[in-house]
């Protein structure tokens, strides 16, 4: 199924920008950080979406849609990057991954039908997510397990509801166009609580180079989910792209050689088989 395929390389992209998180996170601000990552893949996305958007489709609707998209998905990634800041990696990970219930659950209050078996298949991806999660060995960070819950919650529940919005502003618009506004949206808003904050503290010079590539693979992974929202069971998408965790981590082992214990594959692998029964 496409909107599967498409989320599986919307969970790469999301793979890769959460390694280069794990640097950023230690060496600057979260704010700034997150800004400069928003705004960068708003400038990728803008000549894309100007060039080969169908800017005529694009309708009041579709507009407000997308700027409240942009809104939510801004409040998800503030609560990513603030989870993973202040609590480790095993507990934040496995309730970020489990934000497609939400998908699913709003795409059945939409009227879309979810047999029983596919609510098991999308009990086994996050299953798999939090397996990897719990059993990643990682040293605990500053800051109290309850508020790197709480935070988690939020990150989790911005991005479901965000993708939800952004499917229904692409089903009342055009997919590029709504892409762009969303993107947009998001990084205004990250602009204004900047500006509102104690100081504006740009990243270190030689961070941007990174911060740039991350913009450019969580805008083409948010574009990828958003744009599904044309195509048959587009909530799959938003299934597909929560295993990021598990691309990191897979990432993680093969380039940065960090262990991967039995435990973490067979994670891994009930996951994917949970992916490969929604695709059939």
């Amino acid at each position: 199924m496409l909107s599967l395929s498409l989320g599986m390389i919307a969970a790469l992209a999301w793979g890769l920008h959460d390694i280069c998180v794990r640097y950023v996170s230690q060496n600057g601000g979260i704010l700034p950080a997150l800004t400069t990552v928003l705004v960068g893949g708003s400038i990728f996305m803008l000549p894309i979406s100007g060039m080969f958007g169908d800017w005529s489709l694009m309708t009041p609707a579709s507009y407000g849609y997308s700027i409240l998209s942009g809104s939510i998905y801004l409040i998800g990634c503030i609560g990513l990057y603030k989870a993973f800041a202040i609590g480790p990696v095993r507990l934040v990970s496995p309730i970020m991954g489990a934000y497609p219930i939400l998908s699913i659950g709003w795409a059945a209050l939409m009227g879309q039908p979810v047999p029983w078996d596919q609510w098991l298949a999308v009990g086994a991806v996050i299953a798999g997510v939090a397996v990897v999660g719990t059993l990643s060995e990682q040293s605990e960070s500053e800051g109290t397990q309850k508020a790197a819950i709480g935070w988690a919650l939020v990150g989790a529940s911005g991005f479901a509801l965000a993708f939800a919005v952004g499917h229904i502003a692409t089903q009342a618009g055009s997919e590029l166009p709504v892409v762009l506004v969303t993107r947009l949206a998001a990084a205004a808003g990250a602009i204004v609580l900047l500006m509102r904050s104690k100081g504006i503290k740009l990243p270190q010079r030689k961070a941007w180079p990174l911060l740039a590539a991350m913009g450019l693979l969580d805008a083409l992974a948010l574009g990828i989910v958003i744009a599904s929202g044309n195509l048959d069971r587009p909530e799959f998408a938003a299934v597909a792209a929560s295993t990021f965790g598990l691309i990191t981590v897979i990432l993680a082992w093969a380039f940065l050689k960090e262990r991967m214990s039995t435990g973490q594959w067979i994670g891994v692998g009930i996951s994917f088989l949970g992916i490969g029964y929604l695709a059939l």
